[in-house]
């Protein structure tokens, strides 16, 4: 069953470290089956406050979604994440 990782970045304190994350997030998909569905494009706010951006990665099951998330390569692209904005990043299996 697919899985789906969503991004939803709030707020934004340091846009260096968020370009630097930016800039290393590419190679940690090195080795894992991943598909970039959306990433940050225009918006419709359907219901509650917008958030600066959404990023949504499809990858083949939970399992895989969570081998990339907790991979070293992905880990050490997100401690600049983590300096540079405040984001909610959410797990979700398909239908």
């Amino acid at each position: 069953m697919s899985a789906y990782v969503v991004f939803f970045k709030e707020s934004t304190h340091d846009q260096s470290e968020v370009d630097a994350y930016l800039e290393n997030v590419g190679k940690s998909f090195d080795g894992h089956e991943a598909k970039i569905l959306a990433a940050y494009g225009e918006q419709q706010v359907l219901e509650g406050v917008a958030p600066e951006g959404v990023v949504v990665i499809e990858f083949p099951t939970a399992a895989a979604a969570r081998a990339w998330y907790e991979s070293p390569a992905y880990q050490a692209a997100a401690e600049h994440r983590f300096k540079g904005a405040k984001f909610r990043v959410v797990l979700v299996e398909g239908a």
